[in-house]
């Protein structure tokens, strides 16, 4: 290097030794430049994590991942999706479960995982057709969920009878039972129901990507023009610059989607859009909720950059819900 910082060619070596000198010189220029880049991009990489709470490329890399499975399972042949069903609602199940405990409440994490992802198949396979022929949407749906219920709450109480510690009030353990049944399992089904429909499979991903889409198009105008916070005291990261950004990306892809995925007419994608991020946002903060009442940043670790399954469905759960009832009112 001269003194103004441009770099100098070297001559041409004429011996071993320099040719030598010269590759190690070389060498260790690239280390430098590699060493520099990779502490630039930790520099931004950490400054982005202290600003939205992720680990940009962890999250990233696992959203892809978790994204291709979906796309595969609904695409190529839809009762793949059990699998995915089966693995989200039962991490998420056994998650929440987990988490409980630090206040004290003892919940099943076997148990409720073992009974949310028998209930999988129950609500997709589990249609009782109606007058008309046609599969009663709600059937398929109480019976897994009546039937996870039952189980996860007759697990807890055999846990008690066959302990010899008493590990808090009882009634308020069967609650939360419950509670972790319904709010993860019995939303969470909603999405097996509806994928079991006939051509729910395209309505599943059509409101899946609706839902990514507010979520990533959330993160980034957060990140860009984030200033006013939507609802500090519950999540600090999230803005409303960010929610104007999820709006505008839930309506444009519920539109391109309606009637490309749906065969519905083009006016029903805004409604669409705008129901699905009401109930994406309302999950996200819900469990934001959840986890300030627990005391905890993310339900668990399982997942780098995302927290647990839970943090990557909040949004999703709900979402399903509301995509079946659509699918019910517009048939």
């Amino acid at each position: 290097m001269d003194d103004e910082g441009r770099r100098t060619p070297r001559r041409r070596p004429r011996t071993t030794a320099e040719l030598q000198e010269q590759i190690r010189a070389t060498r260790s220029d690239i280390a430098d430049q590699v060493r520099h880049s990779r502490e630039q991009f930790d520099e931004a990489n950490a400054r982005i994590a202290a600003r939205t709470g992720r680990n940009l490329i962890f999250a990233i890399l696992i959203g892809l991942a978790l994204g291709a499975a979906l796309i595969l399972s609904l695409v190529f042949a839809k009762q793949l999706f059990l699998i995915v069903a089966v693995v989200l609602v039962g991490f998420g199940t056994y998650e929440l479960a987990g988490a409980l405990r630090h206040t004290g409440i003892h919940v099943p994490k076997v148990g409720s995982a073992a009974a949310a992802v028998l209930a999988q198949p129950v609500a997709y396979f589990a249609m009782v057709p109606g007058a008309d022929g046609q599969p009663v949407l709600a059937a398929g749906w109480l019976l897994a969920v009546i039937g996870a219920v039952v189980l996860a709450v007759a697990w807890r109480v055999a846990e008690e009878a066959l302990s010899r510690t008493r590990r808090g009030p009882l009634a308020r353990d069967l609650t939360s039972t419950a509670f972790v049944q319904l709010y993860v399992m019995g939303l969470g089904t909603c999405a097996t129901v509806l994928t079991a429909q006939d051509g729910g499979q395209w309505w599943t991903l059509s409101f899946v990507c609706v839902v990514v889409a507010t979520d990533v198009f959330a993160y980034f105008s957060g990140l860009l023009f984030g200033k006013h916070p939507m609802a500090p005291r519950i999540s600090p990261k999230k803005t409303w610059e960010g929610f104007a950004g999820a709006a505008v990306a839930a309506i444009v892809v519920a539109t391109v989607l309606s009637p490309w995925l749906l065969d519905r007419p083009i006016w029903f994608g805004p409604i669409l859009g705008v129901i699905i991020l009401l109930c994406g946002t309302l999950g996200d903060l819900g469990e934001s909720m959840i986890k300030r009442d627990i005391g905890v940043k993310d339900i668990s670790g399982l997942l780098p950059g995302h927290g647990g399954f839970l943090d990557r469905i909040d949004s999703i759960l709900p979402s399903a819900a509301a995509a079946l009832l659509l699918l019910f009112l517009t048939r």
